[in-house]
């Protein structure tokens, strides 16, 4: 067996008698890049690998020669919170909570929030004030489509702490209420923070959404805790913490359709990413279907609520990882047209994939026409997910620095990815 990957290279590719030159014309690679990589003078990436995987038929064994050991993460991280409150159950199911100072929740709460803070302890919040916290955190929301998560995140804090304040003095049943609402807050956070390249800060405000969620006698939400760290673990591009974590969300058949169906699709993309083909096509299948099924909850609704088929986008995103450029840029073109243009995040999202997908495609022109109307909305969402995918445009585009449109593009794009 050989034992680097360019001889791994060399081996499936004199085994499917493909030349060195017809295997640069399948895959948009010179025919000089091919050989550094098969004399190991050249590191391949992780996409090189896929697309080798997929001319040449060798079931994601190259993909695999590459991948390197994830970072450790762990089960259950430590949710310390950052002004050192603690939420715990007790035995009867009761919550015991440490007080945050109260000047740090006000900093951030609007007036609302603030008078219901300073209040009497007695449960002042009757259905018309929920109404209103509920469309503070809808509001939360729609900035997040359009704007940094990190012009975010304080104000979805400062909601949360007051949540959970009004919570711990609230009589039932609006106690449960506001729990199950500081459950969807917290998991906002979460995403929120891995958007502003916070992984760890991430995983906690998770953890804490799960614990709200019990709090407010819902037991799913762990559940959609495991797809959101599935999540991350496929931003990591480790598949198999990604099938593992999804297929373990999917263990509680209670969970609901929505998550249910969120961590199918996860489980088809982990799959995507290890060159499982039969795979993704069952878990995108089973995906679609939950995802189609109406869910009983009342509560906001979790993942995103920005793009119309978050299937087909998923089917596209997964078809790139499978080294099937070709089709991934056909079915992104026609959805990423259906994102509303106020969707910056989304848009941003998946149009930089769409734009990787016509690269590596070898459709210089067409990808720096996509690039270039994704860089204003990837500037104003700043995303550290998206700048992953901005970096790996960048070093596929490099490929043909000396073509007039990657020339025109590239200054911006580098602007983009270093702006803050």
């Amino acid at each position: 067996m050989a034992d680097t990957f360019g001889a791994l290279l060399r081996e499936f590719r004199t085994a499917a008698d493909i030349s060195m030159g017809a295997l640069a014309k399948r895959i948009n690679y010179s025919k000089g890049q091919i050989s550094k990589i098969e004399n190991d003078l050249k590191r391949p990436s992780a996409v090189f690998a896929r697309l080798c995987d997929q001319v040449l038929g060798t079931g994601g064994a190259l993909s695999a020669a590459i991948t390197q050991p994830p970072a450790e993460m762990p089960d259950e991280p430590p949710a310390p919170d950052d002004e050192g409150w603690v939420m715990e159950l007790d035995e009867t199911g009761g919550v015991r909570v440490r007080e945050l100072p109260r000047r740090s929740v006000l900093a951030g709460a609007g007036a609302v929030l603030g008078l219901a803070l300073t209040g009497t302890r007695g449960g002042a919040v009757d259905e018309g004030a929920f109404a209103v916290l509920r469309s503070t955190f809808d509001q939360h929301r729609t900035l997040g489509t359009m704007a940094s998560p990190h012009v975010v995140l304080a104000p979805v804090i400062a909601h949360l702490h007051a949540l959970r304040s009004l919570a711990a003095a609230s009589p039932e049943p609006m106690r449960t209420n506001l729990f199950l609402l500081a459950s969807r807050v917290a998991e906002y956070a979460g995403w929120m923070s891995q958007e502003a390249g916070d992984e760890a800060g991430a995983l906690r405000w998770t953890d804490r959404a799960v614990a709200y969620a019990a709090a407010g006698r819902d037991p799913h939400l762990a559940s959609f805790a495991l797809v959101r760290r599935a999540e991350i673990s496929l931003y990591q591009h480790d598949a198999i913490r990604t099938v593992e974590l999804a297929r373990r969300a999917q263990d509680n058949p209670h969970a609901g359709p929505r998550i249910l169906g969120l961590a199918a699709r996860c489980e088809a993309q982990g799959r995507a990413l290890a060159g499982d083909i039969a795979g993704y096509e069952r878990a995108l299948e089973r995906a679609a279907e939950l995802l189609a099924t109406r869910d009983n909850d009342s509560g906001p609704v979790l993942g995103s609520t920005t793009v119309p088929d978050e299937v087909s986008l998923a089917r596209g995103w997964a078809l790139y990882d499978l080294g099937r450029p070709g089709e991934a840029a056909d079915i992104l073109d026609r959805e990423v047209a259906a994102i509303p243009r106020a969707a910056r995040r989304a848009r941003a999202r998946f149009g930089t994939r769409r734009a990787l997908a016509h690269a590596v495609n070898g459709e210089i022109d067409e990808a720096c026409v996509v690039a270039r109307g994704v860089i204003d909305d990837a500037a104003r969402v700043d995303s550290a997910t998206i700048r992953l995918d901005l970096r790996e445009l960048d070093r596929t585009l490099s490929r043909w620095r000396t073509h007039g449109a990657v020339r025109d593009l590239h200054p911006d794009l580098i602007a983009t990815l270093h702006r803050r």
